[in-house]
């Protein structure tokens, strides 16, 4: 898969780009703020997907611009196709010339993974960011796991209210193993999927941070659960049968708490490096280059999925990385096309392949490359 065109007129702060990248590597640089993040974001959008960025749709419309336009030409599926995005008061989608709803009619025709300097929280931040990363990966390859999560997290909506109304209500108590036992169902289902995806992103993150660390370091991924150890092999009614014992040993502690204590939803993971825990012991370094094996990971795993390598957007990736991590970023990923955006020139001088671009007020120059 890879993007073969890209026309902007509109976008944020970019002067009407019509840019014709490499197949391979694709560095961006120049100064901050100069609109490198808003090249890496409009390429996103032609996956039907939301801004990774926070915000509006009207923060991507250009000042003074009704309408903001992205023109996409991209290979994918054996096939040259097209795609556009009209935002404004005109909003209009099109696939291959024809015109759909919404932008989520493009989910599925043109892929890519992005990494921007936000997805550092999945390492440094709380349990939460890392279950949403987990679950928006599976998403992309699972829908049936949509579903699961969606119906989880109404049951747990239910019980939690329930809980509360304990205090006004106490006959209400035997509801509550109506809700344990859809728990249970609804929880296993998650973890099951969770369990199998986590396997194979261990895997590949392991084998990419090795990479990034020259064979120097060792990333390790732990998945802590309401299972642990042997009992994550036990079978759907084995799991379901210690997951209501579990519910049924947190009960005093939930109805302390108010809320539901024990279950999926509190599912975490752990990354160490050497035995440690990076996000209390790793280096800034560390750190970037275990959310970027995470990312890469993911994209490298969609590719088992659609048969095709996603198009890699890395934002901002090479700070606090040494030069041989980023040699391995410009000169070692496999198959697939890669946008990397920077402030300094210097990773150029250590490409092999690819083209490198200048960004400044929005205007997007070539300055050098080397051809196939």
């Amino acid at each position: 898969m890879r993007l073969e065109s890209l026309r902007l007129c509109g976008y944020r702060n970019l002067q009407e780009v019509q840019f014709t990248p490499h197949v391979g590597v694709n560095i961006v640089f120049g100064d901050n703020a100069q609109g490198k993040t808003n090249l890496i974001e409009a390429i996103w959008m032609l996956t039907g997907a939301k801004s990774f960025r926070p915000g509006r749709e009207r923060d991507l419309i250009q000042k003074g611009a009704a309408q903001a336009r992205v023109e996409g030409a991209f290979f994918a599926q054996d096939r040259h196709q097209t795609a556009a995005i009209t935002l404004g008061d005109k909003r209009g989608v099109q696939l291959n010339g024809v015109e759909k709803k919404s932008a989520s009619a493009l989910a599925g025709s043109f892929c890519c993974v992005v990494f921007s300097p936000a997805h550092l929280s999945i390492v440094k931040d709380g349990p939460q960011l890392r279950r949403r990363f987990l679950d928006g990966a599976i998403c992309q390859i699972r829908p049936q796991f949509i579903t699961a999560l969606y119906q989880y997290r109404q049951a747990l909506a239910q019980k939690n209210a329930l809980i509360k109304d304990l205090y006004k209500n106490a006959e209400l108590y035997d509801l509550l193993a109506v809700f344990d036992e859809k728990l249970c169902q609804l929880g296993v289902r998650v973890y099951q999927m969770r369990r199998r995806y986590f396997a194979a992103l261990s895997n590949w993150a392991g084998q990419i941070y090795s990479g990034l660390s020259g064979g120097r370091e060792t990333l390790t991924l732990c998945y802590d659960s309401v299972f642990s150890g042997d009992e994550q092999a036990l079978d759907a009614p084995q799991l379901q049968q210690l997951y209501s014992q579990r519910l049924q040993e947190a009960k005093k502690d939930d109805l302390r708490a108010g809320y539901s204590t024990v279950g999926v939803h509190r599912d975490d993971l752990r990354f160490l490096i050497g035995g440690l825990d990076c996000r209390l012991y790793g280096s800034q370094g560390q750190q970037r280059s275990v959310a970027l094996a995470l990312k890469l990971a993911e994209g490298y795993l969609l590719r088992e999925f659609i048969g095709e390598t996603p198009v890699m957007l890395l934002d901002d990736v090479m700070s606090e990385l040494d030069p041989s991590r980023q040699n391995y970023i410009l000169n070692h990923l496999e198959d697939a096309q890669v946008f990397i955006t920077c402030c300094d020139r210097a990773p150029i001088e250590q490409l092999l392949t690819g083209r490198a671009f200048y960004m400044k007020s929005g205007h997007l120059e070539p300055c050098g490359s080397e051809e196939d």
